[in-house]
C-alpha cells in the first residue's frame, strides 16, 4: 500500500494527461446502428398508437402511456381494464372509448399495482358510483420498499427506464415506447388518483357489474398483487404483467423484493387453462385466435418452468450464480421466438434472482463470507497488472474486444480513486459500446444512463 502513496502523485498526473488524450486515441462509436439496435428499434411497431377492436365487445387502446387500456362493453355501461400512466394520455383514450360507445364507466378493474397501470384512473372515474377493483394487499412492491423507507429504486428505475436520456439515446423500454414521467405519471408508485372501493382476497372473484360476468383470478408473478381477468362470454383474457410479448421482467433491475418465478409459472398455467381466444398483455399488442393464444402461453409458462427447474438443478449441485448462468441455457425452440427475446426482462438477471430469492447471497464459497474492500482488491489487482497506469492501459486496449473486462478494470481504478476522470471517460465508453449491442431495453437505457452520468461527473 505504501507504493500507492509514493506514487500517487505521479499516478494522478498521468490519468489526467490519459483523460485528455481519449477522445484522440480511443475509438468513435460506428454511427451504424448495430443489429440489436436495429431488433429493439423494430419493436417500436408494437407501440404504435391505435384503438384496437379486439372483439365486439373489448377495445383495448395500444400507445398511449405505456401501458395498454381496454374497454369491455357491457349492457348499461362499461368496465375499464387499466387505466394507463398519464391521466391526460387517459383521457384521450376515454375519448376515443366514446366514440365506439357512449356508456358510462361502471367499474375499473386493476389488474396490480404498478403505476403505469394505474395513474390514469382519474379520466375514467364517470362519478362516486364507478367500482374500483384490485386484489386484496394492494400496492404490495411498492408499500414494501416504502414501509422500510427505501427509496435507491427510483433512481436506479430511472436509470433503467431512461429517464435521463434524450429522444435520440433511447430506443424504446422493450415492451413499451420510450416515456418520461415528468407528463404527470408515476410508473413505480401505486397511486391511483382514485380510492380503491373493492378487494378480494380469494382464488377467484366472480364480479357481476353492467351486465356482464368477469372472473377476477390471483395470479402472483411480476407483483404479489397480480390478478387476471377472464371474460368468458368472447373468451378473452386480460393478463396484466404477467405476460407481454418478452421475456418477463422475472427480476427487475431497478431492484425489487424476490418475484416468485414458480408462482408466475403457476399463474400462466392457470391462463393456459382458460382456453382463451384473445389475449390481452399488459403490454404490446393483443393477440388473437385461440390455437395461437394457447401455444404463446404454454411456451410462455414452459420456458420460464425450464429456467426455474434448471436453476434449482445447478443450486443443487453447489453451483454459484456466475456458474448458474453458464449452466442454465433456454432450449432453442424458445431462443428462436421473438416473443420470448430478452426485450424487458433477461435470463441471466431470472437465474441469479432464483439464487438470491431461495438462497440468499452467499454463493457457498467461503471466500466470499468476509472478502476485501473493493478499495483493497483493486490496489492488489493494479499491484498484480504493475500499477495503476498499467491497469488503465490494459483497459484502454481491451476496449473493442471485451469493452465489459474495460468496464471491470475501470471498476478497480475508481475503487482506488473515485475522482479518475479518465477512468470515468473509458468506462463510460465502455457503458456505451455494452449498450449499443444489446437487445435488452431497460439494461440499455441504464448502460447509457451510466454513461451519461460518468462524463457529467469527469467534466464533459
Amino acid at each position: 500500500m505504501s507504493t500507492y502513496t509514493k506514487n500517487s502523485l505521479s499516478q494522478i498526473s498521468k490519468a489526467l494527461a490519459i483523460s485528455l488524450s481519449l477522445s484522440l486515441s480511443l475509438p468513435v462509436l460506428a454511427e451504424t446502428p448495430s443489429p440489436a439496435s436495429k431488433q429493439l428499434a423494430a419493436r417500436s411497431a408494437e407501440f404504435n398508437q391505435e384503438l384496437i377492436k379486439v372483439n365486439e365487445q373489448v377495445y383495448t387502446a395500444v400507445g398511449y402511456g405505456v401501458s395498454p387500456i381496454s374497454m369491455i362493453i357491457g349492457d348499461d355501461g362499461i368496465v375499464i381494464i387499466d387505466t394507463g400512466i398519464s391521466p391526460e394520455e387517459s383521457k384521450k383514450v376515454r375519448q376515443l372509448f366514446a366514440t365506439i360507445t357512449p356508456k358510462p364507466v361502471k367499474a375499473i378493474i386493476f389488474t396490480h399495482g404498478h403505476g403505469d397501470h394505474t395513474t390514469g384512473a382519474i379520466a375514467f372515474k364517470d362519478n362516486d358510483d364507478v367500482q374500483v377493483w384490485a386484489r386484496e394487499g394492494f400496492g404490495h412492491e411498492g408499500n414494501f420498499a416504502n414501509d422500510a423507507g427505501l427509496t435507491i429504486q427510483r433512481k436506479r428505475g430511472a436509470a433503467q427506464g431512461g429517464f435521463l436520456l434524450s429522444p435520440d439515446e433511447r430506443i424504446n423500454n422493450g415492451i413499451a415506447k420510450a416515456y418520461w414521467p415528468s407528463k404527470g405519471g408515476d410508473a413505480f408508485g401505486a397511486d391511483t388518483k382514485v380510492k380503491i372501493t373493492n378487494t378480494f382476497n380469494t382464488q377467484i372473484h366472480v364480479l357481476k357489474v353492467a351486465g356482464l360476468e368477469l372472473s377476477l383470478v390471483a395470479a402472483p408473478g411480476e407483483t404479489d398483487d397480480e390478478m387476471f381477468i377472464w371474460y368468458p362470454q368472447t373468451q378473452t383474457l386480460f393478463a396484466g404483467d404477467n405476460f407481454y410479448k418478452s421475456w418477463p421482467n422475472l427480476y427487475p433491475i431497478r431492484g425489487a423484493a424476490y418475484r416468485d418465478v414458480r408462482l408466475w409459472a403457476k399463474s400462466v398455467h392457470n391462463m393456459v387453462k382458460y382456453k382463451p381466444t384473445y389475449l390481452v398483455g399488459g403490454h404490446t399488442r393483443p393477440i388473437s385466435g385461440q390455437a395461437e393464444v394457447i401455444d404463446v402461453l404454454t411456451n410462455y409458462r414452459d420456458a420460464i418452468q425450464f429456467l426455474f427447474d434448471k436453476t434449482i438443478e445447478g443450486m443443487n449441485k453447489g453451483m454459484t450464480p456466475n456458474q448458474l448462468v453458464e449452466y442454465v441455457k433456454l432450449p432453442e425452440k424458445f431462443q428462436k421466438l421473438d416473443y420470448l427475446q430478452p426485450y424487458y426482462g433477461h435470463p441471466e438477471w431470472a437465474i441469479r434472482s432464483i439464487f438470491n430469492g431461495y438462497l440468499g447471497w452467499y454463493d457457498g464459497n467461503p471466500s466470499n463470507l468476509f472478502p476485501l474492500s473493493d478499495k483493497e482488491e483493486a490496489q492488489k489487482i493494479a499491484a498484480l497488472a504493475g500499477g495503476a497506469d498499467e491497469l488503465m492501459k490494459q483497459a484502454q486496449s481491451a476496449l473493442n474486444d471485451n469493452p465489459q473486462w474495460t468496464a471491470q478494470l475501470c471498476d478497480y481504478l475508481l475503487a482506488m480513486d473515485d475522482s479518475n476522470k479518465a477512468a470515468m471517460l473509458l468506462k463510460a465508453k465502455s457503458m456505451r459500446l455494452l449498450a449499443k449491442d444489446l437487445l435488452n431495453g431497460t439494461g440499455r437505457n441504464y448502460y447509457f444512463t451510466v454513461a451519461k452520468l460518468l462524463e457529467k461527473k469527469a467534466g464533459l
